[in-house]
């Protein structure tokens, strides 16, 4: 099996990988876990760590803790194969990574729901102000 390097890799597979990370950033997941779960998510067959960290360039440990993030995100699977290393397949049901979302969701909405429902139920100033408890309740419920 030829080892997959960041120059043998299509330039859609680069764009869409240095893209994903990008994302990944913005969702609040580290970069390198998104590359990571991009890149497995378009190999066609499973990839030890090794060759992950040859074709990311990207440090063997950093890979490491970046698939085990992805293992327990369910996003991605490992197996022994029978060169004795573990290899790594990401889930290729798409609708699955509605994980990553979540654990966003949680990070980033989360808190901010929590000062709008603080907003509209206390006896504060806000709460007072019709106006501006109406423009809140609005936005808690979108």
């Amino acid at each position: 099996m030829s080892v997959p390097t960041k120059n043998s890799l299509t330039p859609v597979a680069q764009k869409f990988i240095l893209h994903w990370g990008e994302m990944g950033t913005r969702w609040g997941i580290n970069r390198t876990v998104a590359q990571v779960h991009a890149l497995l998510f378009l190999s066609p067959h499973p990839l030890p760590a090794d060759e992950i960290s040859e074709t990311l360039a990207v440090a063997r440990s950093n890979v490491s803790t970046s698939l085990r993030e992805l293992q327990g995100g369910e996003l991605c699977a490992w197996f022994t194969a029978r060169d004795r290393r573990d290899h790594f397949e990401s889930i290729k049901d798409v609708w699955r990574f509605s994980g990553l979302f979540r654990r966003s969701a949680s990070a980033e909405i989360d808190p901010t729901l929590n000062v709008l429902r603080s907003a509209c139920t206390r006896s504060s100033p806000i709460r007072r102000a019709m106006r501006t408890r109406g423009g809140l309740e609005t936005m808690l419920e979108f």
